[in-house]
């Protein structure tokens, strides 16, 4: 490039040199930004956690659904109290009243966050050994459940998936998930591709609408013969039947009675690797005893 002989000619060349024009297309976020460009990103978010996971020799996942609101045994006690405490200051209060209804329904659900810690424990220690990846934790990468299953793998030293996904109010990944393998996304259906491409199992911890939104999909591709081989493991068996009449859809004729037989029940971090084991064939290991809390 011959050098600019005047100030003119130099101002001229940083214009260019500063123009959106110029910025080589894959280093343009505006560009990369525009409607017309959604093909191009959707490529990227898939191919990206693609190419890291083969790279990472992640081979097939077990996906662990649950509430981002349900947190430890001891901090859902702590938060009981609080609500109580709020009560008795203004115990006419109804509001007040259904906050500590609310928070006593939260402890008791709160031991499925010990639960999902231990499964991503026995998991985990069961099927990521001899530098193999399989049954690999994959979570949403949120707090609650989520961030149980991956702390469970991380407890053992294993590899663990998030799935994290860019909302209005921002979702903050958990601190348990492998660096590598913590992914964040824009659309919604390519990290529900995402969740599902490797998957052998998908436990379903009680949750809202994102966990019953993930379970009905995996449960209509199953019907529907779309995917094969995928265990569905409801967890907390009296939640499931009191939220969903699953019955009911048989005797509307509405599901046949055999598309219920895609669904099993457990309780435990253990009774739902029994499950998996028995439906995929894996040998059947017990779990290890939990660490010591920090």
């Amino acid at each position: 490039m011959s050098k600019p002989n005047s100030k003119k000619e130099e101002k001229l060349l940083e214009a260019l040199l500063q123009s959106p024009s110029y910025r080589r297309a894959d280093k343009d976020q505006d560009f990369l930004g525009r409607d017309e460009l959604r093909p191009v990103r959707l490529q990227l978010e898939l191919l990206k956690p693609e190419l890291i996971q083969q790279d990472e020799g992640i081979r097939s996942t077990v996906v662990v659904f649950g509430s981002a609101r349900l947190c430890e045994p001891a901090e859902a006690q702590r938060r009981l109290g609080q609500a109580e405490e709020v009560l008795r200051q203004q115990p006419s209060d109804s509001d007040r009243h259904r906050a500590v209804a609310i928070a006593r329904r939260q402890l008791a659900l709160s031991k499925y966050y010990d639960e999902a810690r231990a499964f991503g424990r026995l998991v985990s220690s069961t099927c990521q050994i001899n530098g193999e990846c399989e049954f690999v934790v994959v979570t949403g990468g949120g707090p609650g459940i989520m961030e149980a299953a991956n702390q469970g793998a991380a407890d053992v030293g294993a590899k663990s998936v998030g799935l994290n996904i860019t909302l209005p109010h921002e979702q903050r990944p958990n601190p348990y998930i492998t660096p590598v393998l913590c992914f964040q996304f824009r659309y919604f259906a390519l990290r529900k591709m995402h969740f599902l491409l490797r998957a052998k199992a998908l436990i379903a911890f009680p949750g809202g609408f994102g966990t019953m939104d993930a379970l009905f999909e995996a449960l209509t591709l199953l019907q529907t013969g779309t995917v094969h081989g995928i265990t569905i493991v409801l967890v907390g068996r009296a939640f499931w039947e009191r939220l969903i009449n699953w019955p009911m859809l048989v005797e509307e004729g509405l599901v046949s009675p055999e598309d219920l037989h895609l669904l099993h029940y457990a309780e435990t971090a253990q009774e739902i690797w029994d499950i998996i084991a028995g439906t995929q064939q894996i040998p059947l290991h017990r779990a290890p005893p939990p660490p010591r809390r920090p």
